[in-house]
């Protein structure tokens, strides 16, 4: 199910790409879309509570405190970049249970 996910792996963690979709009924993880991780979260767009809602639900299925995640790019985007601070292939392996 992670097939087609672009993550890089640098000094710093892994950069992660999201899609994500604010304003949605539940958040969950949709799987895969053109090389980004497709989000959605029940969070508006506003005052940055979309960005928490996506920290804390990639904290949940990655199983790692959310000081182990950097919003780095897209922060008043759909498109985002998320350092976490695990090697590619943990997060892979872990992205891959949770989507079965």
């Amino acid at each position: 199910m992670t097939a087609g996910l672009n993550l890089y792996e640098t000094e710093g963690g892994t950069h992660v790409r999201l899609r994500v979709k604010p304003g949605a009924r539940s958040d969950a993880i949709l799987g895969v879309h053109a090389g980004a991780l497709k989000v959605q979260v029940a969070a508006p767009p506003e005052k940055g509570k979309a960005n928490d809602a996506v920290l804390r639900l990639l904290s949940e299925v990655l199983a790692v405190p959310r000081s182990c995640l950097t919003l780095t790019a897209g922060a008043t985007s759909r498109d985002k970049v998320v350092v976490v601070h695990l090697p590619r292939r943990t997060i892979e392996e872990r992205l891959a249970a949770h989507l079965e």
